[in-house]
Formats: C-alpha cells, structure tokens, sequence
C-alpha cells in the first residue's frame, strides 16, 4: 500500500473552504507522515484539522478534480462527446487514460487518513467538546465506508485495511472477497448514522460534511446495489441499440455476490431509505433551474455536495467541458439525441436543463435539437444554426452557473447524493422486495416526474416493467451525474447495453468486453503489495 503525504496549507484551506472564506496565506509544505499523534491531536482544533484533511484528498487529481468522473461519466450509454476527450475511458480504454490509477489511490488515501483520524481522535479527552468528536468520528467512519463502496464496485474484492499503516505496518494484504467488503461497508455507514448530525443541527458543521440523514441514504444506496447485483433470472428492458428501440436483456449476478437473498436486500433499501424519507429533512426543488444556480447549492435536495470557492485554487473544470459555452468554443461532453427522445417535450430537464440556444466566444450561435428547428432556430429575433450532424449536442445546464464562465476553471459544484435518488431507491427496492410496485413505489417515482413537469408513470406496470420504468427515470434524471454506469453494472446489463449500441453518437464506440466490467489495479500496487498476485481479469 503506498504511502500518502499531506500538507499543512492542504488542510488550513480546506477548513476554509468549507466554512466559504479564502485561505491565502502560503505555508511551507510538510509531509503528512511527519505529523505524530504525540505531537498533533492535542484538542478539538487538532482533531478538526485532521478530518478536514480525509476530505482535502477528494479535491485532487487522483478523484474529484478529474480522474473519477471522467471513468465513470464518461462510460455510459447516454453519453457523447469530442473524440480527444472521450477516446480513452469514454471508449472503454482506461489504460489510455493519463488518470486511471488515480481513484485507488485517491480512495485508499481516504481510507488511509480516516483510519489515522480515528485512531487519534478517540484518545482526546481535554479541550474538545464530546458531541463535536463523536461526530469527526462518525465522519471519519462515513468517510471510509464510502471508500470502500467506490473501490468494490469498480475493482471487486480489494484489500480491507481499518487501521493505519504506523499500527498495523503490514504492505501485504490480500484482497478480501466482495461480500466481506460490503459487510465492512455496511458497519461503517451504521456507525456514522449514529454518530452524525442532521445536516439542520448547529454542531453538525459546515456545508460539504457528512450528515446523519446522508450515511442513511448512502446505506440505502448500498443495500439497493447489493440488491440488484445478487438478483438472479431477472430481465431489464432498456430503449437502445442503433435504432433507439427498446430491448429485454436477462441479467448476470454481479461477480462476488452469488447466492445473497436478494429479496432481503431491496426490503432493507426500502426500509431505510423510507426511514429518511420520513424525517423530512429534505424535500425536491421546486425548479430544475434554481436546483443547479449557485442559489440552490447545499440546500433543500443537495445531500451532499462537491465544494468548490471561486477566486481561490479550490476549482475544477466541470464547466467547460460539460457545458455549452467553454473556453474552447463548445464543451466537450453532452449526452445523446437517443437519450434526448427519452423525455417528453415539456419535462423541465430537458426543456430547462439543456441549453437550447448559445453563442460561443468566436460569435458563432447554435441551438439544440436540429428537428425543434420551430423552436428554438429563431429566438428573439436572433438567428441560430444548426447542421443537423454534429451540431447536434444536448449540454446540460448542471454545471453551468458558476462565478466566471470565460475561466479554464472555475467553482462548479458536483452532486455526490440528491434527495430525488433516495425517492427512487424507495421505488425501486420496494417493487422488488414486494415482487410488484406499490402504491407507495409509485407516490416517489412519480413525485420525482411531477417536479420535471412530466406526465404521471403508467399505471398497472408489473415488475418486471415497473423495474425497468424506475432504471429509465434514474436515467433520465441523473444524466452525467456519474450514475448511470454503476446502474448498468449493479443490474448485471451494461455489456448487454453498450454492445447494443456499438458505436454511438459522433463515432464514440461504446464496444466494450469483460474486462471492462472491473478497472485495472495499478501496477504500482501490485509491485509494492504482494499479496495481491494477479490482476483483474484482462488486464
């Protein structure tokens, strides 16, 4: 296992960063090994400094600022783009890819650094208040479970390490099957549950932690993949293919989950994510729009949020690659015209949530779609163009608002966990653990329709439909959030799916083989930890 530095202005800013003011202040780098539980975790401020530090790793070039949403954001079904971006990952290459080590190590220094927090927190006793530690702690175990939720589902079995490397100095660890992994996964999400604060709570910190209301739904969300992926002699209808019609694919188990009761499974996803539900600590938006302004970020749906400060080092490039209007011209990443005719025409998250009409930075102006010409050509009195070919780009508005769109980089936020998903982890585990969809199941998914201003779902589905229906709606509803892949794999289809389609809008190919179903483990690992003796299979 490698080992991970850290730096002094690393965590002072973070802390900054999460309370919204700007660090500026340079501070001489020092490794984070250097820091001695002796010497560092004295009070509350120390044990602060340290948790902030399990979150600064999220911010970095091996996760969040690039490697992780362009493996899986950029591998799915529904998503288009440029060639030059999406050549690699998006064309199931990820060895071609300058970041595809990135995420095991990005979340084993999570890991890593969580285990350290608490390790040394624990022992604190004078000047720290009792409430503020147990919830650092409770963060630190979130923290970790949501690694390790990362690392199974796209490497499988991997090493389970819960104590620090200084206590258990041990590099050789074997991986550990998939089913103890999600064990680990599970006491880790019930323990911070416990341990946190509702996100309304005075002590419960600031925007961009980890609440009591976002372990339960992530617990949800873990039960529900365990669900899917143990369930056997199932069939998932997806609309697809070359010519967008809709096909019946029998699922495979997900390897590492053979022989769960699946049925078990869905009623515990049902149940908890209906425990937060009926909290009430979150509610949908209202408006698509104001959901993804700078307005609506860390509130009323927005579980948890990527955070980001404009005017500071702390930014990313979300903008312009998935948005409209970017410093190159055009962003780089839309989603397809297939998955565009998936929405009625009226439902606000294409009608409010793709930009129709632009103007980029050499004046030339466009609109989307080229067959809503009517529309959307003259608007105004201003004229637009479209080729009908490669004009043809639905760019979501999602990470659009940001402080200055004329910058390479800039503050756009990145959504880790919506309300509405934990709304349609109830419909879908309840349609299953009751082996047909519930008048309940229904009252969420449609609640989630209704927001978009769509048409109600059909009544009298049975399961096999109303399953298929709620993947659909994920889908609709999620489109370049990073989750539309790991549905096609925790449902056993996304060979199936992508093979279907195989080469898709702007020449991407979607082909993909087996050994796309898990990510490679990093060479660099294998050198340094032994007791890993082979790689995933194809790799």
């Amino acid at each position: 296992m490698q080992l991970f530095k850290f730096k002094y202005q690393a965590l002072l800013f973070i802390a900054a960063m999460m309370m919204f003011t700007a660090c500026k202040k340079q501070l001489e780098e020092k490794p984070y090994s250097f820091l001695s539980p002796e010497n560092f975790y004295k009070n509350e401020s120390d044990a602060k400094t340290a948790i902030n530090g399990v979150y600064s790793e999220l911010y970095t070039y091996d996760l969040y600022l690039q490697p992780i949403w362009n493996m899986t954001v950029l591998d799915d079904d529904h998503v288009s783009g440029v060639d030059w971006f999406l050549g690699t990952t998006g064309a199931g290459n990820p060895q071609g890819y300058w970041g595809v080590d990135g995420p095991w190590v990005g979340f084993y220094a999570v890991i890593a650094r969580a285990n350290t927090v608490l390790e040394n927190v624990e022992k604190i006793n004078a000047n720290i208040d009792s409430e503020i530690k147990t919830r650092i702690l409770g963060e630190a175990h979130y923290l970790r479970g949501w690694a390790y939720f990362q690392l199974v589902q796209l490497y499988g079995a991997v090493p389970v390490r819960l104590s620090s490397l200084s206590a258990a100095p041990n590099a050789n660890v074997p991986r550990s099957p998939v089913k103890e992994v999600y064990q680990v996964i599970i006491d880790e999400l019930k323990l911070a549950e416990t341990m946190l604060f509702p996100a309304s709570h005075p002590k419960a910190g600031e925007p961009g932690r980890a609440t009591s209301g976002l372990a339960k739904g992530m617990l949800a969300k873990v039960y529900l993949t365990m669900a899917s992926g143990s369930l056997a002699g199932a069939n998932v209808s997806v609309r697809g293919g070359t010519d967008n019609g809709y096909y019946t694919h029998a699922k495979t188990v997900v390897a590492g989950l053979e022989g769960l009761d699946s049925k078990q499974y869905f009623g515990l996803a049902r149940d908890k994510a209906l425990e937060l539900i009926n909290l009430n600590q979150y509610s949908l938006f209202s408006s698509w729009k104001t959901m993804w302004s700078k307005a609506g970020r860390n509130t009323q749906e927005h579980m948890w949020e990527l955070q980001s400060l404009a005017g500071t080092s702390f930014v990313n490039n979300l903008n312009i690659y998935f948005s409209a209007v970017s410093t190159f011209g055009r962003g780089a990443v839309w989603f397809t015209n297939n998955h565009y005719m998936d929405y009625e025409d009226a439902d606000k998250r294409v009608l409010d949530g793709v930009t129709h009409n632009w103007q980029i930075n050499t004046g030339a102006k466009y609109y989307y779609p080229s067959w809503q010409a009517a529309q959307y050509s003259v608007v105004g009195g201003v004229t637009y163009s479209n080729n009908g070919t490669t004009d043809n780009r639905a760019f979501v508005i999602k990470f659009a608002d940001v402080n200055d769109p004329t910058v390479a980089n800039s503050d756009a936020f990145y959504p880790l966990m919506r309300y509405a998903e934990v709304l349609l982890i109830y419909a879908e585990a309840a349609n299953e653990a009751n082996e047909g969809p519930t008048t309940e199941a229904y009252n969420y998914l449609n609640a989630v329709r209704s927001r978009a201003a769509a048409t109600a779902a059909p009544a009298g589905m049975n399961r096999e439909q109303f399953r298929s229906y709620v993947l659909a709606e994920r889908a609709r509803e999620f489109v370049l959030e990073g989750i539309r892949r790991f549905d096609l794999m925790r449902w056993g289809i996304y060979l199936q799916v992508m093979n279907k389609i195989s080469a898709g809008q702007n020449n991407i190919s979607k082909v993909r083989s087996q050994r796309n179903l898990l990510w490679p483990i990093p060479q660099s690992e294998l050198n340094s930890n032994q007791a890993i003796t082979s790689n995933n299979p194809g790799w």
